[in-house]
């Protein structure tokens, strides 16, 4: 089972504290600015009327945005999907697989070449995704600095403690003559 964070809507509160530490967990140059321009979490706190929480990806096991992905730049790797920008064209198609609205479209700057009189483009679109802070050698940062504790890192341990609560849940509270 592949591993992913969730979130408990009556928890969060919309602080966006999650958003923070997951760019400062990936500092890629001009990101370190936290300028509006260059702040691009791998998450995004969504609130409503009476609740919020962060969405993000759910690295799922058989993951739409990897089936339709033409050119492999996403992939599975420790238990988790894994976006390789390098390989990203832009084309969107992931975006519109993702069944949470957990990917999304990013602005990057492109390495410029010495070409001369041509001109080439200062800018590219490529895909952007939460990576489960895989590089990061204490995990998920966002749950980690969750102030509320709304965030829950799940792998098949938990889910099975989850499971299994939820079963024993749902047998204790029947009415003693549910089957007579």
């Amino acid at each position: 089972m592949n591993r992913f964070v969730i979130a408990e809507p009556d928890k969060c509160i919309g602080c966006r504290t999650c958003e923070v530490a997951c760019v400062l967990a990936h500092p890629s140059g001009a990101e370190n600015d936290l300028t509006p321009e260059n702040f691009h979490p791998r998450l995004k706190v969504v609130k409503g009327l009476t609740m919020s929480a962060p969405v993000q990806c759910h690295h799922c096991e058989n993951a739409p945005c990897v089936n339709v992905c033409p050119t492999n730049a996403l992939v599975y790797r420790d238990n988790t999907v894994q976006l390789i920008q390098d390989r990203c064209i832009g084309c969107q198609s992931c975006v519109l697989a993702c069944p949470f609205g957990a990917m999304q479209i990013v602005t990057r700057p492109v390495k410029q070449a010495a070409l001369g009189p041509l001109s080439v483009r200062k800018t590219v679109r490529v895909a952007h995704k939460c990576d489960f802070c895989i590089d990061v050698p204490e995990g998920p940062q966002c749950a980690k600095v969750c102030p509320t504790k709304a965030l829950h890192i799940i792998d098949t341990g938990t889910m099975d403690e989850k499971i299994s609560q939820k079963r024993e849940k749902s047998a204790f509270s029947l009415p003693p003559d549910a089957f007579r």
